[in-house]
C-alpha cells in the first residue's frame, strides 16, 4: 500500500564540505574591491576547499542588503560560470548571511538539491546606516515607537540607541555596570588580533576601550561595529553528494539551525531588551537544543551577533549560557574567552572583525 502524498517527507542530512571569505574591509579603503569581486573570491575559495567543480553546484542563495534586485546573478556567473542553475537572491538586513546558509540548508533537507551553494557579500557606503526610501512605511517602524514611548529619540543614529538602551534597561533591572559592557569590546578586539581577515586587528586596553569616541551614551566607537566590504561563502552537501565525492573526511554536519521573526513579546512587554530580540533568539536556541539534542554544556566555541557589546551580553543569556540578570557575572568570570567556559567570537566577532550585512552571517562557517 503506498503512502499518503500528505504525509511528511523523511528530512536528510545537511553537511558543509566547503567554506571561503575575504579579508573585511572598511568601505572606500584603497584595497576595497568591487562586489563581484568579493564575490568571486569568497566563492572560488570555498569550491576549492570543497574540490568540486561549479558545475556540480545545483543551485546558489546569494545574499546582500545594498545593491540593485540581480547583484547576486552578476557577482556569480561573471566571476563563477554560467551553468544555468537558480540562483536566489536573499535580502534579511543582518540576518541576510544566516538567511542564504538556512535556505540553501532546507533545499538539499528537502530533497529539492544535492548540492547549493551559500553565498553573501557587501559593499557598504561609510558611515552609519540610514533609512534608503522615506516616501513609504520604514520596517522598523514599531520598534521606534516602542524607543520613543519608553525613552524619547534623539539626534543619533537609530540602532546605538536601540542598543544602547537596551544595555541601560539591563543595568536598571539587574545592576550591571558600563564596565561589563567595556569587556566585551576589549574581549572582541583581542580575539581580532590572531584573525587575518578581520577588518581591526589591533589589541586595546579596557580604559581606551571606555575612553574611545562616544557613540551613544556608554557605548564608545571600539563597543559598536564598524561598516565594512566583504564576502563569505559555504558549500552545503547531502549525505549522497558526500559520498560520490570522497568528501566524508571534511564534511560538517549540520545539527540543527532555527530561524525566528519578532514574537508577540517583542513589542507587547514595552521592554527594549525584547524589541532588540531577545525571545526570538531564546526560542531559536532553545529548538536548536532540542533537535541537536545537545546543551550550552557541550559547546566550546561560540560566534554571535554582537552588533554592539551590549548584544553580546544579551544575547549569553538568550543561549542559555546563563540565567537572565547574570550576563556580567559571565563576563566577571572569563566563561567568554580563552581560558574559560566558552570562547565567544574568537573571530573578533562584528565589533572587531567587521559587518559586511551579507556576508556576516556565513562568516562563522569561514
Amino acid at each position: 500500500m503506498s503512502s499518503s502524498p500528505w504525509e511528511p517527507a523523511t528530512l536528510r542530512r545537511v553537511f558543509v564540505v566547503g567554506v571561503g571569505m575575504t579579508k573585511f574591509v572598511k568601505p572606500g579603503a584603497e584595497n576595497s574591491r568591487d562586489y563581484p569581486d568579493l564575490a568571486e573570491e569568497a566563492g572560488k575559495k570555498a569550491l576549492a576547499d570543497a574540490q568540486i567543480p561549479y558545475s556540480a553546484v545545483d543551485q546558489a542563495c546569494v545574499g546582500y542588503v545594498f545593491g540593485d534586485s540581480t547583484c547576486g546573478q552578476r557577482a556569480i556567473y561573471h566571476s563563477l560560470g554560467m551553468t544555468g542553475i537558480p540562483i536566489i537572491n536573499v535580502n534579511n538586513n543582518c540576518a541576510t548571511g544566516s538567511t542564504a546558509l538556512f535556505m540553501a540548508r532546507q533545499l538539499i533537507q528537502g530533497g529539492v538539491a544535492e548540492c547549493v551553494l551559500a553565498l553573501g557579500f557587501e559593499k557598504m557606503s561609510k558611515g552609519s546606516l540610514g533609512i534608503k526610501f522615506s516616501d513609504r512605511t520604514i520596517p522598523t517602524d514599531k520598534h521606534v515607537d516602542l524607543l520613543i514611548n519608553k525613552y524619547g529619540l534623539s539626534a543619533h543614529p537609530v540602532a546605538p540607541q536601540m542598543f544602547g538602551y537596551a544595555g541601560k534597561e539591563h543595568m536598571e533591572k539587574y545592576g550591571t555596570k558600563i564596565e561589563h559592557f567595556a569587556k566585551i569590546g576589549w574581549k572582541n578586539h583581542k580575539h581580532s588580533v590572531n584573525n587575518p581577515y578581520s577588518q581591526f586587528q589591533d589589541e586595546y586596553s579596557l580604559d581606551e576601550v571606555m575612553a574611545s569616541k562616544e557613540v551613544f551614551d556608554f557605548l564608545t566607537i571600539l563597543q559598536c561595529c564598524p561598516t565594512s566590504d566583504g564576502a563569505a561563502a559555504a558549500i552545503l552537501a547531502s549525505e549522497a553528494f558526500v559520498q560520490k565525492y570522497g568528501l566524508q573526511s571534511k564534511a560538517v554536519e549540520i545539527l540543527a539551525q532555527e530561524m525566528m521573526t519578532d514574537l508577540p513579546s517583542s513589542f507587547e512587554e514595552k521592554s527594549i531588551i525584547k524589541m532588540v530580540g531577545f525571545d526570538m533568539s531564546k526560542e531559536a536556541a532553545r529548538k536548536c537544543y532540542e533537535k541537536s539534542g545537545l546543551t550550552p554544556n557541550d559547546i566550546d566555541v561560540i560566534e554571535l551577533h554582537d552588533c554592539f557589546s551590549t548584544n553580546e551580553l544579551l544575547t549569553y543569556e538568550a543561549l542559555g549560557l546563563c540565567p537572565e540578570g547574570q550576563g556580567a557575572t559571565l563576563v566577571d568570570r572569563g566563561d567568554n574567552t580563552y581560558g574559560g567556559k566558552w570562547v565567544i567570537n574568537p573571530s573578533g566577532g562584528l565589533i572587531s572583525k567587521g559587518h559586511p550585512l551579507g556576508a556576516t552571517g556565513g562568516h562563522s562557517c569561514s
